[in-house]
């Protein structure tokens, strides 16, 4: 392929890409988001839709029209809008089985009345990962695309137009990812039928800490989680949690930094009961407590 005829294809692909794709009005410079149903439901990123109250979407033939905040979850950095439209494009979304480092990929995103484009490379796949405010991301793509203004809630396309992911520049700072079509699905969802996705809470405040030789031997794991601080009134406060308790498992999985903490109180285990093993004067002990919800406004 001539360099004439990949210009013209990559043109059409962002065309065909930017269908999808709609300005977020707010305060300062607008944002993208990205269509995921015909009838006007809309994806954006978290952190760039500071108010709940209704806001204006600039859809791709020009017109503006109202949405408002289904709902947001700041842990996968998602944030559902339903715009007062219908017969919408949403977005076609792509298998990440078939990516590989080192392919053609379009970071297409409007951030005024026209789409901006940007082109780049797959840098990194990577597998399922917590992030750091508790959100599960199923898989992800790194790309070598600039964080121009308006990126985050555009789409990440491949040169066949599909959809990697909704592009967001808010889960590592400074990196462009994409948050794939399974977790966008399963978070709408959510979102839909509860207005946000549930966060398991113990309230300790928690650094790993290398745990002695003999205690390594017997557990078959070389650190655990120093408890530094314990928020009063919490399921941990409540459990009897002290300070300068180390914790090593929940329900029999170890843990051996704050993201398997996080892990194992996944949305699924709220307003369950779960047991901790802790380490307290040298002695392992049994605690109990009562998963309880993270308030993530």
């Amino acid at each position: 392929m001539s360099a004439i005829e990949l210009s013209v294809e990559l043109s059409g692909i962002t065309e065909s890409v930017g269908r999808s794709v709609v300005r977020v009005e707010r305060r300062a410079q607008p944002v993208s988001g990205s269509i995921v149903s015909a009838d006007g439901q809309v994806v954006a990123v978290s952190h760039t839709v500071e108010r709940d109250e209704d806001v204006e979407l600039g859809l791709p033939e020009g017109r503006s029209v109202r949405a408002r905040v289904v709902g947001r979850d700041p842990g996968t950095d998602l944030a559902l809008l339903q715009a007062e439209a219908s017969g919408l494009a949403p977005a076609t979304w792509a298998d990440l089985d078939g990516v590989r480092v080192g392919q053609l990929v379009l970071g297409v995103y409007r951030p005024g009345r026209n789409t901006r484009a940007s082109l780049g490379i797959v840098g990194a796949l990577g597998d399922a990962w917590r992030t750091r405010f508790g959100g599960r991301i199923d898989r992800y793509v790194e790309a070598s695309l600039p964080l121009s203004p308006g990126f985050s809630g555009g789409l990440m396309a491949d040169a066949s137009g599909r959809a990697l992911g909704l592009s967001s520049s808010g889960l590592l700072r400074g990196v462009a990812l994409s948050i794939p079509a399974t977790t966008v699905r399963r978070v709408v969802a959510t979102l839909l039928q509860h207005g946000r996705v549930k966060r398991g809470y113990l309230g300790i405040g928690s650094q790993p800490v290398a745990l002695p030789d003999a205690l390594q031997a017997s557990l078959g794991q070389a650190t655990g989680l120093l408890v530094v601080r314990v928020v009063p009134g919490s399921a941990a406060a409540q459990a009897g949690i002290m300070l300068g308790d180390v914790v090593v498992a929940v329900d029999g999985q170890p843990v051996t930094s704050p993201l398997h903490l996080l892990g194992a109180l996944d949305e699924d285990r709220v307003g369950e009961r779960a047991r901790l093993r802790v380490i307290r004067g040298g002695e392992l002990k049994e605690v109990e407590f009562i998963v309880a919800e993270r308030d993530t406004k």
